[in-house]
């Protein structure tokens, strides 16, 4: 039976079930799933995995699709602006009000486990009910975190599933090498279900022993058929041609053509099953994407620009955005989770960087501010740590106005609403 909730109601909830930590293992959200009457077997789910790019990718291809006439779920994480954040239909996030609704209506299930279902669970759980009640025809389902054991992994049949790419990064969890990292990842291939692979190197060998294991078709990328339309791209935007056809991005970055060549592959695979996507919604989809966080510029004088890259392939290309794009020289505010490869990072960026402004984002797993800054300083980098996150972005702001060098925000998505909420604080600088 379900429950009358307010928004708040459904957010005290949820925020209750952060205090469950983290448990690996299925073995909740599918006894969830069962008692809900599988909803997320009802809806034509492409299920994403991999190390960077699932988000970007997801918000292309939802956008395309949308285009092309079908109504499109969407679930990733983590939430950026608010809890409404993770879920999206037709790229657009879902109301407080409808949020509170299907919160309502699964809490009673989530609470009648034994085994108390922890936060990341529910939300899987109310994504997949989601898009059951919302009739989609299609939803995009991204991973928390690897892909065998993650809490979305109770898909059973995707369309197809999708592995971006295989990095290094959550290896205290997933593994220490690339190839037990991609093993993870792979765990998301169903038997029969088609996987698409837009990575290369010792992960594709992984991926491609487990997809022939399950009697899956595994796609990878003609890389000869795309070209990267370097003289269009920038901060805000990228171009790919794909033979005579031309597609313009509205996401900047370094990193996002790569997406946008996995996202026309998988169009291309999904017009080969049936779906109706004409040339004329890949093209709108791709120049009408919007997504927060990803090279994303928050303010333009001075220049501030957020990127949520926080693992050394993420960092890579950050660092190679701020060469093509910004001049080769920022000033930079930076936060990480103490898990990351955080002492790789000033060797990467600090020939970029004017001076480093740490932070110590809002999460239980976040790295102390004065520790990130040391790491920094012992690097010769100029460096300044900040335990109060205000402090800091108004300090690098100031900075930045004082310099004319772009303001670049780069690490953890988790300290975003804080970020953007301290920038639309300030209205001149003293």
């Amino acid at each position: 039976m379900s429950e009358n909730m307010t928004f708040e109601m459904a957010e005290e909830y949820i925020e209750m079930t952060a205090g469950r930590g983290s448990k690996m293992g299925l073995e909740r959200e599918k006894k969830l799933m069962e008692l809900l009457g599988r909803p997320q077997d009802k809806v034509n789910m492409i299920h994403i995995a991999g190390t960077n790019g699932k988000g970007s990718f997801g918000a292309m291809l939802s956008a395309v699709l949308s285009e092309a006439g079908y109504r499109v779920g969407g679930f990733s994480s983590p939430a950026l602006t608010g809890l409404t954040d993770s879920f999206r239909i037709n790229g657009e996030e879902i109301s407080r009000e409808t949020f509170a609704e299907v919160i309502g209506d699964i809490r009673p299930v989530c609470e009648s486990l034994d085994d108390e279902p922890t936060q990341f669970e529910v939300l899987t759980a109310a994504a997949f009910r989601l898009f059951e009640q919302e009739k989609c025809d299609i939803a995009l389902v991204e991973c928390g975190m690897g892909g065998d054991t993650d809490s979305t992994n109770v898909i059973s049949a995707p369309i197809l599933s999708v592995i971006t790419n295989v990095q290094l990064d959550h290896c205290g969890v997933l593994g220490n090498t690339v190839s037990e990292i991609a093993l993870h990842k792979a765990g998301i291939i169903k038997r029969g279900c088609p996987v698409f692979f837009g990575g290369e190197g010792e992960a594709l060998d992984v991926i491609r022993k487990a997809a022939e294991k399950c009697g899956s078709d595994l796609y990878v990328p003609d890389r000869s058929r795309y070209a990267h339309v370097g003289e269009k791209c920038g901060i805000s935007q990228t171009a790919v041609r794909c033979g005579e056809n031309e597609y313009t991005v509205s996401l900047g970055g370094c990193y996002q053509y790569e997406n946008a060549v996995n996202v026309l592959c998988c169009a291309d695979i999904l017009r080969s099953m049936g779906y109706d996507i004409p040339e004329s919604a890949l093209k709108r989809g791709l120049e009408r994407v919007r997504w927060h966080g990803r090279c994303e510029v928050l303010r333009e004088k001075p220049l501030v620009v957020y990127d949520g890259s926080h693992n050394p392939d993420g960092i890579r290309y950050a660092a190679e955005t701020i060469r093509r794009y910004l001049g080769g020289r920022v000033i930079l505010l930076t936060g990480v989770m103490a898990d990351k490869a955080y002492e790789l990072y000033p060797g990467m960026l600090g020939s970029l960087a004017e001076c480093v402004y740490t932070v110590t984002p809002h999460n239980p797993r976040a790295l102390r501010a004065d520790k990130l800054a040391q790491v920094y300083s012992q690097k010769g980098i100029e460096a300044h740590a900040y335990e109060q996150l205000g402090s800091g972005v108004r300090t690098a702001f100031r900075r930045a106005c004082e310099s004319g060098l772009p303001m670049f925000v780069l690490g953890s998505l988790y300290m975003y609403k804080d970020v953007t909420a301290q920038l639309g604080e300030i209205t001149e600088i003293s």
